[in-house]
């Protein structure tokens, strides 16, 4: 498929062919896309882990159990933001290591990662398999770094279940432009786009969707947030 194709179907599958085994081809594909992602200075500060242990698989669902497809997919990647490498770096040549001290670290590995991630996503989609991104194994961070032995200053960012989907999903509509593109300067806009794109989505009938998108994150953001990163990111020294 073209990338300017794959890109505009982009669309999330998260019912697999638990039959379908992703061939040593197809992954080395996805993963050597995903290498080429771009990365701040070429730093690369990434990390990927490929899971296909049915036993880890299975103690990842049992903490996420709303997302069983980590266990039913081909495969399970998980993205990770990785300092260790450039801390190996530092100790090599005898000079301090101070990423502990500012968030620009954190947010360039974060930056790293994602994009890396979507380089994979993109690659899935080219071969004709599917994917769903997992954001939510950040939710019981610490168990799901003690699982994949991850070690100080690696943070996992998101996990992907790669497979052959055997349900079909529709491609689901975005916000419109005017409440995303800005040219030259951040615009301002009207609420109304917003209550449009309510109205777009509620059209688009998500089965698995129960509210409304603007009330979903008024709700989301109405809470305290997962205090088990910051706890996490000072236990593996992104923070002192």
């Amino acid at each position: 498929m073209k990338a300017l194709e794959v890109l505009k179907e982009h669309r999330t599958y998260r019912n697999f062919d638990e039959n379908y085994q992703i061939s040593d081809d197809e992954l080395q594909n996805i993963l050597q896309a995903s290498r080429q992602a771009p990365s701040w200075m070429n730093g690369q500060m990434y990390s990927i882990i490929v899971v296909k242990d049915r036993e880890i698989r299975e103690k990842m669902v049992a903490l996420n159990p709303g997302n069983p497809h980590m266990l039913h997919s081909s495969v399970l990647l998980v993205f990770v933001a990785d300092l260790k490498r450039t801390k190996k770096v530092a100790e090599h040549y005898g000079v301090d290591y101070p990423v502990n001290e500012g968030l620009d670290p954190l947010i360039t590995a974060v930056t790293d990662a994602a994009l890396a991630l979507e380089n994979a996503v993109i690659a899935t989609e080219a071969l004709g398999l599917g994917s769903v991104v997992v954001g939510s194994i950040r939710k019981d961070i610490a168990e799901v770094s003690e699982l994949l032995n991850l070690p100080e200053y690696v943070l996992p960012i998101a996990g992907l279940s790669i497979g052959k989907p055997n349900v079909e999903m529709r491609s689901k509509p975005r916000l419109p432009e005017e409440a995303v593109i800005h040219y030259d300067t951040y615009q301002d806009y009207d609420y109304q786009l917003i209550e449009d794109y309510d109205d777009t989505m509620e059209k688009f009938a998500e089965a698995r969707e129960t509210k409304n998108w603007s009330k979903k994150f008024a709700d989301y953001f109405s809470n305290k947030p997962n205090q088990k990163i910051d706890e996490f990111l000072k236990m593996k020294k992104f923070f002192s």
